[in-house]
This record gives structure tokens, C-alpha cells and sequence, in this order.
């Protein structure tokens, strides 16, 4: 037990693990909540894009040295907008756009990276550096991350429903257009929150995974929450401590250990798992 206590107890001695830890569990619920609704819609490939497509905008931050949330955030919102208008001027469907533009946009972040090299931190940018967050970088962090997740309390019944049956929604008067673009800036402002922790390659693990797990174990939203940010905060957490002590990417551990869960939960899940479904089965048969 003792040993246990120490494991745990060691690492937030220091002043950067105990920051480190406190924002990758801030990080993981931002984006545990966000899941549930980008599981049901069905978004994981319009998360990657988003997450992709901030890459200029986080190098021109850097460049002119602007807080790049600001810069995230604008061309996140600018890859939303070109998207949308692409759809509904041409005959392209909504994935081939996604790729479009999203790859457009990262190509040229990636330009601007390579043009200036001593400016920008590449594998900061794209894996994340939660152990070096700064003070400024915490408060923007959590600024954006609260209103993210007030936005989403106020609005949860009707994105919940424009999510599950977008057509129903708008058979009883909602305004299913605001919904679509409020959902896609709280997908922006959601990735800017966790691009300190994990990256622009592994945030849309961050926006996926924990959704997914709890997807497999319950069929009530309310319960998908609360299991989607239970794994999102214990993954963040462990995810943090694994990489002090294997000296590993913070992001990459905090990744592969959702994924982990993932794969258990998708084997042992009471109803929708591997292996009740097999026991279904046999009984059928």
C-alpha cells in the first residue's frame, strides 16, 4: 500500500508534474463531454480535420508570437466555414470535402513550419507538452475549457437531439444550422483546450475514444457522461503519470492508455460487448 501511495505521491512534488497532472484531467473532461455528442452524430472524421487544420493558425501564433489559442481557434473555425460552403456550392459529398480541406490546411501549416524552423517547435505542436505549460497557457486553457463546457450544459438538451435525429429537431422548431456551427465551434475551442496536452495529431483521440467507451456500456446519455468522463480523467491522469515514469510522450501514453480501455471495454462490456454478444448467440442457437 505504501509503495502504492508513493507511486502516486512522488511526481507532483514538483511543481510542473502537479500542474501537468491537474490539466490533463481538466483536458480529459472537456473533451470526455464533448465525445458523447461527436459519437452520436458521428463526427470523428470532422474532428480530425478541425484538429488538423489548426496547424497554421498555432504556427502563425508562435511566429508572431500571439496566443495560439487565438490562432487555433480562427483557422478552426475558417476550416468549419470552408467546409460547409464546399458542400453546398458543389456536388462533392461531406467526407471527400473534409479530406480536401483539412489536408490543404495542414500542408500549409506544415509549410509554414518548415520555412521557420528555429520559431516553431514542431513536436510540441503536433504530440503536445503538457509537462512545459506555462501559467498564461493554464489560465487560457481553463478559460476556454469553462466556457466550453457552460455553452454545452446550457444547450445539452438540443444538441443532444440535433445529434440523435437532426430531422426530428427541426420538425419542432429548432434551429438545426445554429446547432450544426455551434457544435463545430465548441469542436474548435475543444481541440484548442487539449493542444497542450496531446497534440493536433492525438486530439482527436481525446474527442473520440472516451464517447466510444461509454457508448459500449450504457444506452442512456445521462450514464454515457458520466462514464465517458470518468475515462477521460482517469486516462488523462494515468496517462500522465506513465509518462514521468517511462520518460514517454505525455500525449502518446494518455492515447494508447484510452485505447487500452477501449479494447477491454469492447470485450467485457456487459450488453454490447464481444463477449455478451457471443453468449447471445449461443443462446439463440
Amino acid at each position: 500500500m505504501d509503495l502504492i501511495v508513493q507511486w502516486f505521491a512522488v511526481p507532483i512534488q514538483y511543481d510542473f508534474m502537479l500542474k501537468a497532472v491537474l490539466m490533463s484531467a481538466f483536458v480529459g473532461m472537456v473533451c470526455a463531454v464533448l465525445s458523447c455528442y461527436m459519437t452520436l452524430k458521428g463526427w470523428a472524421l470532422m474532428g480530425d480535420a478541425v484538429s488538423h487544420s489548426v496547424t497554421p493558425g498555432v504556427v502563425l501564433a508562435y511566429i508572431f508570437n500571439l496566443p495560439f489559442a487565438l490562432g487555433a481557434f480562427i483557422f478552426g473555425i475558417s476550416s468549419v466555414l470552408a467546409i460547409g460552403f464546399i458542400q453546398s456550392k458543389t456536388r462533392i459529398k461531406e467526407d471527400t470535402v473534409i479530406g480536401l480541406v483539412f489536408t490543404g490546411f495542414f500542408a500549409l501549416g506544415l509549410v509554414l513550419i518548415s520555412k521557420n524552423p528555429s520559431n516553431v517547435d514542431l513536436m510540441h505542436i503536433l504530440f503536445g507538452n503538457v509537462l512545459g505549460i506555462s501559467t498564461p497557457d493554464v489560465i487560457q486553457t481553463v478559460v476556454i475549457g469553462t466556457i466550453t463546457l457552460a455553452v454545452i450544459l446550457v444547450l445539452r438538451k438540443d444538441l443532444l437531439l440535433f445529434c440523435f435525429d437532426a430531422t426530428h429537431a427541426r420538425s419542432i422548431g429548432l434551429n438545426t444550422t445554429a446547432l450544426y456551427y455551434i457544435l463545430l465551434t465548441l469542436l474548435s475551442l475543444t481541440i484548442v483546450v487539449a493542444l497542450q496536452a496531446v497534440g493536433i495529431v492525438l486530439v482527436v483521440a481525446m474527442l473520440v475514444t472516451p464517447g466510444a467507451i461509454a457508448y459500449l456500456l450504457t444506452d442512456r446519455f445521462d450514464y454515457m457522461m458520466i462514464f465517458a468522463v470518468i475515462s477521460g480523467i482517469f486516462s488523462s491522469v494515468m496517462g500522465t503519470y506513465l509518462s514521468y515514469y517511462l520518460d514517454a510522450s505525455t500525449g502518446g501514453c494518455i492515447v494508447v492508455l484510452q485505447t487500452l480501455i477501449f479494447v477491454v471495454t469492447m470485450v467485457v462490456a456487459p450488453k454490447h460487448g464481444l463477449i455478451a454478444k457471443m453468449r447471445k448467440q449461443s443462446i439463440l442457437e
